[in-house]
């Protein structure tokens, strides 16, 4: 990981071991607001960032997922987009047991799954992932207990962060920037 000296070399093992990356919703890939009119949810606000970093890490073999409390169809609508909308479980409210369904489904360790999350209710899922993660706003008794606390702020590109995390210590990120120095990819913002 070259020049990355801020990462201890437990938090890197533990990266380039992730196959599975499962995301909270509101205050993780969205910055935690909600806007909602008479007729219900308004609109989400997602960075670009996020978006290209999940479709390209999905076109080098890892899996994303997103495990959110809320339902709607901004959810589902963006999912979609980023080519993950098989894996999206939403209306839950045991996210343990969301990243346990995960694992047998796809038949890994939970050393392999990395969830990031930014609120108590989180708590649960990070402490079962084998990467546990936190956008930089995320709340107090978060980050005291996640292996990796993102630069930037949920719905600004703390997913990203996680993404090239995971993908540099796997030996992948270089070979995703050359991929772009060479030509454009399809990879969804």
């Amino acid at each position: 990981m070259n020049n990355d000296i801020l990462f201890s070399q437990e938090l890197i093992n533990k990266a380039a071991r992730i196959r599975l990356v499962a995301l909270d919703m509101d205050g993780t890939l969205t910055d935690g607001s909600i806007n909602i009119s008479a007729e219900g949810e308004l609109f989400k606000r997602f960075n670009a960032k996020d978006g290209l970093g999940i479709t390209a890490a999905r076109r080098h073999g890892l899996i994303i997922s997103i495990i959110t409390g809320r339902r709607g169809p901004i959810i589902q609508r963006r999912a979609e987009e980023l080519g993950i909308g098989s894996d999206v479980m939403s209306g839950i409210s045991n996210k343990r047991q969301a990243v346990l369904v995960l694992a047998e489904k796809y038949e890994l360790p939970l050393e392999s799954i990395a969830f990031m999350g930014d609120d108590l209710n989180d708590l649960p899922a990070l402490l079962t992932a084998g990467l546990s993660a936190a956008p930089a706003d995320a709340a107090g008794d978060v980050k005291q207990c996640v292996d990796y606390i993102a630069p930037h702020n949920g719905g600004q590109g703390a997913v990203r962060d996680l993404l090239e995390l995971i993908l540099k210590a796997g030996g992948i990120w270089q070979m995703v920037v050359e991929e772009y120095s060479e030509e454009g990819k399809e990879d969804v913002q």
